[in-house]
């Protein structure tokens, strides 16, 4: 019995399991919380500082600086004291990770933030560049 090359591979191709959603490897994450009273609670401020692979204060301090608001960690919650938009708190953690997090050369997350000399450099893991952070 002769194949013909073409048909099996029309074959093959049709019996392969359709491609699902393409996934990157790193997501931003959202915050996710509520408006209590004055102030503003995220409830995943924990799990987005895992995520990142941040120290805890070192986002603390510039989401504080950021929205110019004093804020407190309660547990697993961020507690900022006024009333924030999910949207500004969200664009102010996007800019965190494209400056503290990811690689300006290889746009990868896998880099650790190194202080020498009082300056602090981001080095990235994956492609060995070395930067200033401003």
């Amino acid at each position: 019995m002769k194949f013909d090359y073409e048909n099996l591979l029309k074959k093959a191709k049709n019996s392969l399991p359709k491609l699902s959603e393409k996934k990157e490897r790193f997501e931003i994450p959202k915050a996710q919380g509520h408006v209590q009273g004055s102030k503003t609670i995220v409830t995943n401020f924990n799990q987005i500082v895992t995520i990142l692979g941040r120290e805890q204060q070192h986002l603390l301090k510039y989401l504080q600086r950021e929205l110019a608001t004093p804020a407190s960690v309660d547990g697993p919650r961020l507690i900022l004291n006024r009333k924030i938009s999910s949207y500004l708190i969200n664009l102010k953690i996007e800019q965190y990770v494209n400056t503290f997090v990811l690689c300006p050369d290889c746009k990868k997350p896998d880099t650790k933030l190194l202080k020498e000399n009082k300056i602090l450099f981001i080095k990235c893991m994956a492609c060995g560049a070395r930067h200033p952070v401003k």
